[in-house]
């Protein structure tokens, strides 16, 4: 039961710092004016976000099953 709580912390983890760094990326990208690329990313970042957001989704009803 730990074990499974551990993996979910790490892919959490995980999606954090992939969020952090597309954020990273399309700053570049807007600031140097690439359109296309920042549309991408911005795709990209939504993906990450909305897997973020299932998640939680899934650790939070692990919790309530408890």
């Amino acid at each position: 039961m730990i074990t499974e709580n551990d993996d979910s912390v790490d892919a959490v983890n995980e999606l954090v710092r992939k969020i952090s760094i597309k954020e990273t990326q399309l700053k570049i990208a807007q600031e140097s004016n690439l359109i296309h690329t920042a549309e991408a990313l911005e795709n990209q970042l939504s993906q990450l976000q909305q897997e973020l957001g299932d998640n939680s989704d899934t650790q939070l009803q692990s919790l309530m099953s408890l």
